[in-house]
């Protein structure tokens, strides 16, 4: 029997990595360990550039989320020169960020993480996909979700000049105004999102909610952990992607602190392991106490789930609904089941849909002051948002010039990072017993991180941009006899 099992590469997910599964004498799982060998150099090729490229460069760090990087550095665009967005200019960065995390949001339901959830964990490998889901729901609805996402992209394609990596963000606001004619268009494009996520929700609840097996996971013990949560929320404590507070709750939902961006170093750490290129986030007060749950520990997680654990509800009436059925039927928040990223994910579209509609009638929308300029020389500056898949921060120190010193990204997926090692292997023992193991066992394995929708593209970069590589050879004891 092997004593290894390695799921390689892993799916439906952006970035690359694979599992590494060991088993003991018995057949069952001694410990499993998520690799992301990827390696990128952000960090570092950054340095001597002009600061002012920082929202059209990093966001090629990722295909998935480029809206996220160029928000959260146009943002800290603004802080590095002191100058303050017009009203105008941010109400127009909001609404092309709702429309990205709407379109964002409805492709994992649809493509990596609902064949999961709409054909089956355990259907046969080829049907587990986009073609499976059209397959399951009908050629009609494949076409709607196609449409309204190809349509609510055009709206960001008219706002910040590309459908994909907007080039729009500047110090100080924006590169261009909103006509009356854009607005319009846009209204009506916002109005059959929110048609859209209402009838996403409905297929929800109707072929997801109804299906015994996957609520049985979704309410069990398999996919649980009691973390800290971690999510941005406004000056009443609703979600907000773009502007407000980053707050912390317990696993017992108290707020344990409450930061703005500047202050992420005094929260936050890095770690790393030497099996992975991904660096991974821990409660800097608490410290890091290993990959366990419990208030005791330093693991906390971000994204759709961990923002609605973390905040007091949504700032939408459909959105809050929506968002009460959910903990009513799940329990207190916060709620620690993983599965219910899924849900919450939708709560999510739903309310991002509903903020597109209420700043595309905004008549402060079409104001063409769009832009403050600002004479304060540069030094250092931070910007937030809230990225799909967690909280990401952009940290740039410059010289008097604007010339990039030194550039740090905590991006979504390190944040919840410790935890979807621990979704992963927690997952594995469950499943894996006696050597016994299916393709519908490794991929209920994968659901754990897939609930994350994780970016593994982002996640891994390096401070000093040299990849290092270690050979650990060990005995059959496993002692560590030699370091290459």
């Amino acid at each position: 029997m092997s004593r290894r099992i390695t799921i390689d590469p892993i799916t439906r997910l952006e970035g690359h990595g694979k599992i590494d599964i060991f088993l003991d004498d018995k057949g069952d799982v001694e410990r499993a360990y998520l690799q992301v060998p990827d390696f990128k150099g952000f960090e570092k090729f950054c340095e001597g550039r002009a600061v002012e490229e920082m929202p059209t460069l990093t966001q090629k760090v990722c295909g998935v989320c480029p809206t996220a990087h160029h928000t959260a550095s146009s943002k800290a665009l603004d802080d590095l020169f002191k100058v303050e967005p017009p009203p105008a200019a941010k109400k127009i960065r909001e609404l092309m960020y709702n429309a990205f995390m709407f379109e964002d949001h409805l492709l994992h339901f649809f493509v990596l993480g609902g064949p999961d959830l709409i054909v089956g964990p355990d259907a046969p490998g080829a049907e587990r996909n986009i073609l499976g889901v059209i397959g399951k729901l009908g050629l009609e609805i494949g076409k709607k979700a196609i449409d309204i996402r190809n349509r609510v992209r055009g709206v960001n394609a008219a706002i910040s000049g590309s459908s994909l990596y907007p080039v729009c963000g500047l110090p100080g606001g924006i590169s261009k105004t909103v006509t009356e004619q854009e607005k319009a268009e846009i209204q009506v494009v916002a109005r059959d999102a929110i048609d859209f996520a209402k009838f996403t929700l409905k297929i929800f609840h109707d072929d997801v909610l109804k299906n015994k097996k996957f609520t049985d996971l979704l309410t069990g013990n398999i996919f649980y952990h009691d973390t800290y949560y971690m999510g941005m929320v406004d000056d009443r404590g609703k979600v907000n992607f773009c502007d407000g507070k980053i707050r912390v709750v317990d696993p017992n939902g108290k707020e344990f602190v409450k930061f703005e961006a500047k202050d992420y170093l005094n929260h936050l750490e890095e770690r790393v392991e030497p099996w992975s290129y991904l660096k991974l986030l821990y409660l800097k007060n608490i410290g890091w106490k290993g990959f366990i749950d419990g208030d005791g520990s330093g693991v906390y997680r971000v994204g759709p789930l961990a923002r609605l654990n973390a905040s007091e509800g949504m700032a939408t009436p459909l959105a809050q609904a929506e968002y009460e059925k959910m903990f009513d039927t799940l329990g207190d928040k916060p709620v620690h089941n993983t599965l219910a990223y899924h849900w919450a994910r939708l709560v999510e579209v739903l309310y991002a849909a509903e903020r597109m509609g209420e700043l595309a009638g905004d008549e402060e929308l079409t104001n063409p002051h769009v832009r403050n300029h600002s004479h304060e020389p540069p030094t250092e500056g931070f910007g937030v948002c809230e990225a799909p898949r967690g909280t990401l921060f952009h940290h740039y120190e410059t010289d008097e010039a604007g010339i990039i010193e030194k550039l740090n990204l905590l991006v979504a997926t390190q944040n919840s990072g410790a935890a979807i090692c621990m979704s992963i292997e927690k997952a594995a023992r469950a499943f894996i017993k006696g050597g016994h193991v299916s393709d519908g066992i490794l991929n209920m394995i994968e659901m754990a991180f897939r609930a994350y929708d994780p970016c593994l593209a982002c996640a891994t970069h390096c401070l000093t941009g040299r990849t290092a590589a270690l050979v650990n050879l060990y005995d059959k004891e496993k002692k560590l006899i030699k370091v290459i």
